[in-house]
């Protein structure tokens, strides 16, 4: 039976592990569930917003909210010098002008994506706004500029939405080995900053999705060790829809002190945590075949496991060396593939083609979904191939 998100999070809550790592398509409501986490652990009454005190915080996230704290002012009336702006918050205030962070940030930043891609940090300046002179605080804006070497250099670069979400998880991660090294001395007196005394949880929601593998694999190690060598009682909680990046911390983690699961949305609405065990790693197509069978099982197959279908293929014809995914279905008598079984695939799992929407499978398509399913798991010798199916 499906559950609430507030009793979702209330089970998250309950766990005493030092690490929880959820596994969600997109869409699900990882971000939903942060906020209801966060309203759990510290909610409005208590003034822990984005903007609050620090110092009263028992929680802080990274999320989409996270990121809506950065915004671009694109200067459309020049057109020459884009501006990642940050709006007034107390954890970049605290990073940048408290603890003179920038540095790292920007080291942080061209470690993931490009050392001669630079973040430029603004010092307070005044302008002139509709007669009245206008201060704007050191550390509001960012600029970027591509240094070529020889002295040449790209100023006022917008860089890629991948790139601003790197920076982004940048700060924050700044900030994180902050809270990681000051919560490590015991001695609540002789920490020093007390900013962080009342926390108690980090809430993180797909950070950094956009990198390549080889970073991505990085990102995920170094955010393991950080939380594996914490010593306070810190507790972190992690979401991410990327099958690489949940295994990768998945391996990284001992099993005494992490939980996994996976989180989905039911048809009604409600949500399912299902734990799962911690002596194997997460098998993304695995799960969806898994997924597919149970609905054939119940005679409940939806159009979306069509789509589950194809993602399959695609990830197992990349791992077979195939040029596409209709080269894995199976042959008619000439050799060819059934033009309407990889048409049907292709109507159904995207929704572009809205003129040819699939409204209600037809029991014809329920037994495509199925054969194919079987055929492509005798073919390419799937294990655990059920005959009944």
């Amino acid at each position: 039976m499906g559950k609430s998100l507030n009793e979702i999070a209330k089970e998250l809550k309950n766990c005493r592990k030092k690490a929880q790592l959820i596994y969600a398509f997109n869409g699900t409501g990882k971000t939903r569930l942060s906020r209801e986490f966060k309203e759990l652990i510290a909610p409005k009454s208590d003034a822990d917003t984005e903007d609050g005190e620090l110092a009263s915080k028992k929680i802080i996230y990274y999320n989409a909210f996270t990121e809506d704290l950065f915004y671009w002012d694109n200067d459309l009336d020049n057109d020459i010098a884009p501006k990642l702006k940050i709006q007034p918050n107390d954890f970049t205030h605290w990073i940048f002008v408290n603890q003179g962070q920038d540095g790292r940030v920007i080291e942080i930043f061209q470690h993931y994506i490009d050392d001669k891609l630079t973040p430029h940090f603004n010092a307070s300046y005044t302008i002139e706004d509709k007669g009245t002179e206008k201060k704007i605080p050191a550390f509001t804006e960012v600029t970027f500029s591509y240094e070529r070497g020889n002295d040449e250099r790209s100023d006022h670069i917008k860089i890629s939405k991948g790139e601003e979400s790197c920076f982004v998880w940048s700060v924050f991660y700044s900030l994180l080995e902050q809270v990681v090294h000051v919560l490590d001395e015991p001695d609540v007196n002789d920490r020093e900053t007390h900013q962080f005394d009342q926390l108690e949880y980090v809430f993180i929601d797909d950070p950094v999705s956009s990198l390549d593998d080889n970073h991505l694999i990085e990102l995920a190690v170094n955010l393991a060790q950080l939380i594996k060598e914490s010593k306070s009682d810190l507790k972190f909680i992690i979401t991410t829809h990327n099958p690489l990046f949940y295994n990768v911390l998945h391996n990284e983690f001992k099993k005494a002190t992490f939980k996994k699961y996976f989180f989905k949305k039911e048809e009604d609405g409600q949500y399912n945590l299902t734990e799962q065990p911690n002596d194997a790693p997460f098998s993304y197509h695995l799960f969806l075949k898994a997924e597919i069978e149970k609905a054939i099982q119940t005679n409940q197959i939806q159009k979306y496991h069509f789509n589950f279908l194809r993602n399959i293929l695609e990830k197992t014809s990349t791992f077979l060396g195939y040029e596409n995914w209709g080269q894995l279905l199976p042959k008619m008598e000439d050799g060819k593939t059934n033009p309407y079984e990889s048409r049907i695939i292709n109507i159904s799992s995207h929704s572009k083609h809205s003129a040819e929407e699939i409204v209600e499978l037809t029991q014809n398509d329920k037994r495509v979904l199925a054969y194919l399913l079987r055929e492509i798991k005798k073919n390419h010798k799937f294990n655990h191939w059920e005959e009944d199916i």
